[in-house]
């Protein structure tokens, strides 16, 4: 014979019924204003968030920009220290060509 267990019997029917009073609760007018309430302070906060945001990465593109024209304009230096460079060793090899002529044609002439 089917032997019914009252202690599962009954904390099946305490489940239905406070299943049923949780919905009334959560479909209740108050429980919608609650509701209504937590997603318009959750939007504010949105709102906040975006704002601090857009400071962030606006600060952020400005930060780049003056990194980008430091960078470019410590290339340029660079650029004319290496030119400055470049114009002093071909005037050395200029000297040290005509120095080596000199030479060459003092040789050449005490032959």
């Amino acid at each position: 014979m089917i032997k019914l267990n009252t202690k599962h019997s009954g904390l099946f029917a305490a489940g239905v019924v406070f299943g049923t009073a949780g919905i009334k609760v959560l479909s209740s007018k108050d429980a919608k204003k609650l509701y209504t309430n937590c997603t318009a302070a959750v939007l504010r906060a949105k709102d906040c968030v975006m704002k601090t945001v857009s400071k962030v990465q606006e600060n952020a593109e400005d930060i780049y920009a003056e990194a980008k024209q430091i960078n470019e304009d410590r290339a340029a230096a660079e650029e004319i220290f290496e030119d400055a460079a470049e114009e002093e060793t071909v005037e050395e090899t200029e000297e040290t060509t005509e120095e080596t002529t000199e030479e060459t044609a003092e040789e050449t002439a005490e032959e």
